[in-house]
């Protein structure tokens, strides 16, 4: 029987269980606000799954409960390597059946190559340490691991700006393009590209991931500068898919759309840009 909604996340559990406890205890947020010593907002963000209380609040909420170090544990498998907003999108990721995903000025993370993902890392971290950045890439293209087996179905449709800006030098961009390349033509990945030549089209203000699941309702993802938000209310992700879908008939064909990524990588190798 076709559910509702998406997936419940671990951290969406997580916070399905806060409120029960809070309930039984017989509380509101605002007084569990006040012995956790936090606002009444934030105990609203962890009911909801949207952000996970630190260890020390996690410690308070025991003792305002009374659940013998409950919360506290739990929160030790849930705290993950991403950045808040994103958590919740990469556990959807490993669930979904189908991905779609645009990208206006870079490569996908799942698509990503380790030098790649480097070049994008020390772009807007200039106080960074070589194990820092070897960290968050190892993060990154592990997360290229639901790309393995048989689910889930993954199209990418790129903005030609993704081929055309050269991250981390000629090299970097052309390995990059011909991995993108290649896998389309693998079969594991279902490639266009919107050219230039199309004009104003109907993505063209960010990055868009739709996630579509076989027994609960699709999301989508949109991604901003050190933000993103995870869209499933239904008339939001109607809209979504209307504007993907609306892009996608602007863009090339896979056969051209391979075509023009390697060209594109040859051009970077060779310094016709």
């Amino acid at each position: 029987m076709k559910m509702d909604r998406r997936p419940r996340t671990p951290r969406e559990k997580y916070g399905e269980e806060l409120k029960l406890r809070r309930i039984a205890a017989g509380m509101t947020q605002e007084a569990l606000s006040e012995i956790v010593v936090c606002s009444p907002t934030l105990i609203s963000h962890w009911e909801a799954g949207r952000r996970l209380p630190r260890p020390d609040d996690a410690v308070r909420i025991v003792q305002a409960l009374g659940t013998d170090g409950f919360f506290a544990r739990w929160l030790e498998d849930l705290e993950g390597p991403y950045e808040h907003f994103f958590a919740t999108v990469a556990e959807l990721e490993r669930e979904a059946t189908l991905i779609q995903q645009f990208a206006l000025t870079l490569v996908p993370g799942v698509l990503q190559t380790p030098t790649y993902a480097r070049a994008v890392f020390s772009a807007y971290r200039p106080n960074h340490t070589a194990e820092e950045l070897d960290r968050e890439v190892v993060i990154r293209t592990k997360r290229a691991q639901i790309l393995d087996g048989p689910s889930p179905v993954v199209w990418t449709l790129l903005d030609e700006g993704v081929l055309r800006r050269r991250v981390g030098g000629p090299e970097v961009m052309a390995e990059q393009l011909r991995k993108i390349a290649d896998m389309a033509e693998a079969g594991r990945l279902r490639l266009h590209v919107l050219p230039y030549s199309a004009g104003a089209h109907a993505l063209q203000q960010g990055l868009l991931t739709l996630m579509s699941f076989d027994d609960s309702a699709p999301a989508a993802y949109v991604e901003a500068f050190l933000t993103g938000n995870l869209i499933d209310d239904p008339s939001l992700v109607k809209a979504s898919h209307t504007a993907y879908a609306l892009a996608l008939s602007d863009a090339l064909s896979q056969q051209e759309s391979v075509a023009l990524v390697r060209a594109a990588a040859e051009e970077h190798l060779h310094g016709q840009q």
